[in-house]
């Protein structure tokens, strides 16, 4: 078999970008796929997600805030926001209450991070989005309403 030169600077090439991004642990296993909590967004409710999580009913608070907007008109991008005042504030997780599975995310923070996410979800129709947050070892929730619109139209 004969290659010219332009071949042999293709695989060699190649192979030199996998050896370096492999040096640079690119391709190892990923630590934060350890911290996967597979059950929590298996659960198909808010009590089996508690449940799954090992809240007995997180106490409601004021000192969250869930930011988004009333009305989505496209239910395939739904902006929604949490913000934690909570002093020692650990983790926020974010949940769909009508969507299949009901977990859409989960964040934890170090004592130095600011608790305050974004994300987009998917709606499939109105509910009530909920955040419970783990603040100094203790659980707290607060929740919003969101209407999504079929098309834009009205729902």
């Amino acid at each position: 078999m004969s290659m010219n030169r332009r071949d042999v600077l293709k695989v060699s090439g190649g192979a030199a970008v996998y050896s370096a991004l492999a040096s640079m642990g690119f391709f190892a296993a990923n630590p934060a796929m350890a911290a996967w909590k597979k059950e929590w967004f298996e659960a198909k409710s808010i009590a089996d997600t508690l449940k799954a999580m090992g809240v007995a009913s997180p106490a409601e608070s004021a000192e969250l805030a869930i930011t988004s907007p009333d009305i989505a008109e496209n239910g395939a991008v739904v902006p929604v926001g949490v913000a934690s005042k909570l002093p020692k504030t650990e983790m926020i997780a974010v949940m769909v209450e009508k969507n299949p599975n009901m977990m859409a995310g989960i964040y934890e923070f170090t004592p130095a991070a600011d608790p305050d996410v974004s994300m987009r979800v998917k709606m499939g129709q109105s509910s009530d989005v909920f955040a419970v947050v783990k603040a100094d070892g203790k659980f707290y929730m607060t929740k919003k309403e969101i209407k999504v619109t079929l098309g834009g139209c009205g729902g």
